[in-house]
C-alpha cells in the first residue's frame, strides 16, 4: 500500500458522517490537512466553494439536509455544525488562506439582504473572498451592479435552489454586468444530488453562446452530467470547474462517481479547475476532500494548480 493509499484508507471511515467535534478528531482532521500540503507542496490552500451566511438561513439549509432521507435519498450529516466563528477558525487550521461565503437566495426579494450580510461578514473577515448573489427578479441588475459597487469579488448562482432558467430575461442586465466586470460566477447547474427544472448542461450552453466573456465556475464539476460539462470547458476558455465534493467516497459509492476516462480531460484542463469542498455543509471531514483529489493520480502539479495556483491567478492573490 502507497503512502497515499493508507492516508486515504485512514480517512475512509469518516466520509460516512461522524462530526470531528472531539478536540483530538479535530486536531487529526488539521493533521491530514497539513499532510497534504506538505505533500502537495503546497503553503496554503484557496477554497472557492464555503458557504457563509445569516444563522437562520444556514440553520434552515441545515434541516435541508438533515431531512435526507426523504428529499436526498440517504442522511445527509453535517460534519461542521458549529458557529461561525469556529467554522472560520477551522479553515484557517486547515492551512486555507482565501474562502468564499456562499449564499443563495430561495425566492425573490432576498438578494438584496443576504448581499448586505454578505459585504459585512467580508469586512470582518479579511481572509473571506467577497460573495455575492442575485436572483432572477426585476431587481437583478440592480442588486448585482450594487453589489460589484461594493466590491464583490465572486457570485453564487444555485439554479436547483432557485429554480430558475439561466437565460430568463430578467437577469440580462445581470449576466451583462457580471461578464463586462470579469467577475466569477460559481453556479451550481449540475443535476445533483437531485435534478431541477434547469439544471443540466443545456441551459449553460445557451447562456454562454449569449455570454461568451462571463467567467462561469460550474460547482461539482458539473454531478452528475461530468463528461458535458467538461465538453462546455474545453470549448469556452472562460469556463472553470469546481471540485466540491467530487471523488470523495460519499460520491463515488453514493451513485454519482466521476468517469475514468474523464480524468485525462480533467488533467487537461488543469489552469481551470478550483479546489472547493461545501464547508460546512460536508457529510465528511475536510481532510477527506483533499486526500479523494490526491486519489485521481493527477499528479503533484495538477493538485497545486487545483488547491491554490489557479484561484490565486483568478483573484490576484
Amino acid at each position: 500500500m502507497t503512502e497515499d493509499q493508507a492516508a486515504r484508507e485512514a480517512g475512509a471511515g469518516r466520509d460516512g458522517g461522524n462530526e470531528p467535534d472531539a478536540p483530538d478528531e479535530l486536531d487529526d482532521d488539521v493533521a491530514r490537512a497539513r499532510a497534504f500540503l506538505h505533500r502537495a507542496g503546497l503553503a496554503s490552500l484557496i477554497d472557492v466553494h464555503t458557504h457563509f451566511m445569516p444563522e437562520k438561513l444556514l440553520a434552515a439549509v441545515w434541516a435541508y439536509f438533515d431531512a435526507g432521507g426523504p428529499l436526498l435519498g440517504r442522511p445527509w450529516p453535517i460534519v461542521y455544525r458549529e458557529d461561525e466563528q469556529a467554522r472560520v477558525a477551522a479553515l484557517r487550521s486547515f492551512g486555507v488562506e482565501a474562502f468564499t461565503a456562499m449564499l443563495y437566495p430561495h425566492k425573490p426579494g432576498m438578494a438584496h439582504s443576504l448581499n448586505e450580510w454578505a459585504a459585512d461578514f467580508a469586512a470582518r473577515t479579511p481572509d473571506c473572498l467577497h460573495t455575492a448573489t442575485f436572483f432572477a427578479e426585476p431587481s437583478a441588475g440592480a442588486d448585482v451592479r450594487r453589489a460589484l459597487d461594493q466590491g464583490a469579488r465572486v457570485f453564487k448562482c444555485h439554479l436547483q435552489v432557485g429554480d430558475f432558467d439561466p437565460n430568463d430575461p430578467l437577469l440580462d442586465e445581470a449576466w451583462g454586468l457580471l461578464a463586462d466586470a470579469r467577475v466569477p460566477v460559481v453556479t451550481h447547474c449540475g443535476s445533483g444530488p437531485v435534478p431541477g427544472r434547469f439544471t443540466g448542461p443545456e441551459p449553460v450552453a445557451r447562456l454562454l453562446a449569449r455570454y461568451p466573456r462571463l467567467r462561469l465556475v460550474v460547482a461539482h464539476l458539473g454531478m452528475p452530467e461530468y463528461m458535458e460539462f467538461l465538453e462546455l470547458a474545453e470549448h469556452n476558455d472562460h469556463v472553470m470547474l469546481d471540485t466540491t465534493m467530487s471523488f470523495t467516497l460519499w460520491i463515488e459509492e453514493g451513485g454519482a462517481p466521476f468517469p475514468p476516462d474523464g480524468l485525462p480531460r480533467l488533467r487537461d484542463l488543469g489552469d481551470r479547475v478550483l479546489f472547493g469542498t461545501d464547508f460546512p455543509n460536508i457529510p465528511h471531514t475536510y481532510a477527506d476532500a483533499l486526500e479523494a483529489l490526491e486519489m485521481t493520480g493527477l499528479g503533484t502539479p495538477w493538485l497545486r494548480a487545483v488547491c491554490h495556483e489557479n484561484a490565486a491567478r483568478l483573484f490576484s492573490r
